[in-house]
């Protein structure tokens, strides 16, 4: 019955050294960033704002222009669309054994993904120097 017990302790204990290690290690950065961290009042240096070793200059959130999120959300937009064809290639085979023609059905997705990229390009919405 102990030796049982003992293979029973033996089989857990990896959970339960993880399990200590996950609570410790949070507490050990959590204490030492409080001791060591910029919140230590009383030290000027460590209550200074610091960025790269120097003062800060300007605003703190300056402003961006609007062709950042508009290039940024056509690559979002073109992205997934293209995430779309990873199942179309994957079931490809399947589909050609099982005798349905899914090409067309794909080829007007792209059709339409190729429209779609030809009218921003026309649009100039991927020109910079606007």
């Amino acid at each position: 019955m102990l030796i049982a017990e003992a293979q029973s302790l033996a089989t857990y204990l990896p959970a339960l050294v993880q399990a200590a290690l996950g609570l410790a290690v949070p507490v050990a950065i959590l204490a030492a960033s409080h001791l060591f961290g910029q919140r230590a009042k009383g030290n000027y240096i460590k209550d200074k704002a610091y960025e790269c070793g120097l003062p800060m200059e300007g605003k703190a959130h300056p402003r961006f222009a609007v062709k950042f999120y508009v290039t940024a959300m056509l690559f979002i937009l073109f992205d997934i669309e293209v995430v779309f064809l990873v199942p179309w290639a994957l079931v490809y085979r399947e589909f050609l054994a099982a005798g349905i023609a899914i090409t067309a059905a794909t080829a007007a997705f792209l059709g339409v993904l190729v429209l779609g990229l030809v009218y921003e390009v026309k649009r100039g919405a991927l020109d910079w120097e606007k």
